[in-house]
């Protein structure tokens, strides 16, 4: 990860240099590199409303990004397929031997199905999402996962003892709940706080001293604190990692493209060119536009590339320029129209359109390999508050695609038209996207899946329409 902090407001820049210009700067060229050599089973432990689903959710989202096959298993899922019986929290009581009877032969069912999934080798990661709060559960999902499957079990353990947060959580989250179709907000939190005590009468915080054999982490107050217990090999500390980094501050994230540039203009891809005049024009608009919104604490991150850091340098707010931002490296490919690289290098065009998210250009990258040198902002895009990203095509489509949850194959297709801003809201389980086109006009850079590889169609047989990301 490169970064080049440039505070300059006039608009001037570092000029590039054999560093700074995209010349094969990250050395990923190899077989895939999250290799999961034995499946894995991610078990979440917490009372009720402590966030779990939502780390679940996150997790998953960000292993299936980095290329790792996760799926989550969510227990209240299966309880509420396996009976109706739910009227109220009495379902929860410890007492409640019939009830008890069901969530145990629920919880039976999810983990062979989360250990069915991993053995078919459709799977590498499974998040078992529910409470496991005590040991004797703990214990059974030891027995199964590690015992009789051979597989690694990591649990994570969120705690939560800040009454704010856990009525928030229950208000955002509990009240769209199946459990409370057609109840009101205050008998929603009335019967969810019982049923949280009902977990508290037996529930049993992960202990080191009492339960030795198990590798956890604990995460205190969505972030305040973590403590981490014999985490086992390269996937776990990957975790670690990720869920060390996220919060759940509200902040709202801006994403945009440079404005149109002059290779845009010709058709060309890559490059270092400058902006246009529309572009020029769509940098005013920006910053006009980031101004009307008062955004308390606002950071502006671009690459090290001119046109995005023209693009942004009259937004008043301090800057950092990454390297790791720097579009995709087409190689041998750099500067070419689409209809160079189709007569010069049939092959690769049509090559790169039967799988364009594996498809490396030759001395150049893939968008996988564009995932892996991005982790390290989306690392630091969750530690953040509100943040205005100034990249390129490739780059959006890959960021884009780790907050909205596309797979690979949508990933390389995704719109990200020019002179246009992705403004990116977290919500409970998810990603809001709301899309801001500002009014100055820019050629259309995008080229949706032929339906014959290698096909160019007619539109890109000039120039003026077209950047090959």
């Amino acid at each position: 990860m490169s970064k080049m902090t440039d505070r300059n407001t006039e608009g001037h820049y570092t000029p590039p240099t054999s560093d700074t210009i995209q010349t094969k700067p990250f050395p990923i060229r190899g077989e895939r590199e999250n290799f999961v050599n034995k499946p894995h089973v991610i078990a979440m432990v917490g009372l009720p409303a402590r966030g779990k689903t939502y780390i679940s959710k996150k997790l998953c989202r960000y292993l299936n990004w980095i290329g790792i096959n996760t799926k989550v298993f969510n227990l209240g899922e299966y309880r509420r397929h396996a009976t109706t019986a739910y009227k109220c929290h009495d379902f929860f009581r410890p007492d409640n031997i019939k009830a008890m009877a069901i969530r145990t032969q629920c919880a039976v069912d999810a983990l062979n199905d989360v250990c069915h999934w991993l053995e078919s080798g459709d799977g590498e990661v499974a998040v078992f999402d529910a409470t496991n709060s005590t040991t004797e559960r703990r214990q059974m999902i030891h027995d199964i996962v590690v015992e009789k499957m051979g597989f690694k079990l990591f649990f994570v353990e969120s705690i939560c003892d800040d009454p704010e947060i856990v009525e928030q959580n229950i208000m955002e989250v509990k009240v769209s709940s199946p459990d409370y179709a057609n109840m009101n907000k205050e008998e929603v939190l009335a019967d969810f706080t019982l049923r949280i005590e009902h977990y508290q009468e037996k529930y049993e915080a992960l202990d080191e001293s009492k339960e030795p054999n198990l590798s956890f982490m604990k995460i205190y107050n969505t972030g305040e604190k973590v403590l981490v217990y014999k985490h086992e090999g390269h996937i776990q500390s990957r975790i670690v990692y990720y869920l060390m980094n996220i919060h759940i501050v509200p902040r709202t994230i801006y994403l945009t493209r440079h404005g149109e540039s002059m290779m845009n203009l010709e058709g060309r891809i890559g490059g270092n060119p400058d902006l246009s005049d529309r572009g020029r024009q769509y940098v005013k608009a920006l910053a006009e536009y980031i101004d009307e919104q008062d955004i308390q604490n606002l950071r502006v991150w671009t690459s090290w590339l001119k046109r995005t850091i023209q693009t942004a340098a009259d937004v008043n707010a301090p800057q950092e320029r990454w390297k790791a931002l720097n579009e995709i490296d087409a190689g041998i490919c750099e500067e070419m129209t689409y209809e160079e690289i189709a007569s010069k290098y049939p092959t690769d065009f049509a090559a790169r359109d039967q799988n364009k998210f594996s498809y490396r250009y030759p001395r150049g990258e893939s968008y996988e390999d564009l995932v892996a040198r991005l982790e390290p902002v989306i690392m630091e895009l969750e530690r953040q508050g509100n943040v205005l990203v100034v990249t390129h095509q490739a780059v959006l489509r890959c960021l884009l695609a780790y907050f909205l949850d596309k797979n690979s194959d949508e990933l390389p297709y995704l719109q990200v038209p020019l002179h246009t801003i992705l403004k990116l809201t977290p919500v409970a389980y998810g990603c809001k996207v709301e899309r801001i086109r500002l009014p100055i006009d820019a050629v259309d850079t995008h080229r949706p899946k032929p339906k014959i590889p290698g096909y160019l169609e007619e539109r890109f047989r000039s120039k003026g329409e077209n950047q090959h990301t």
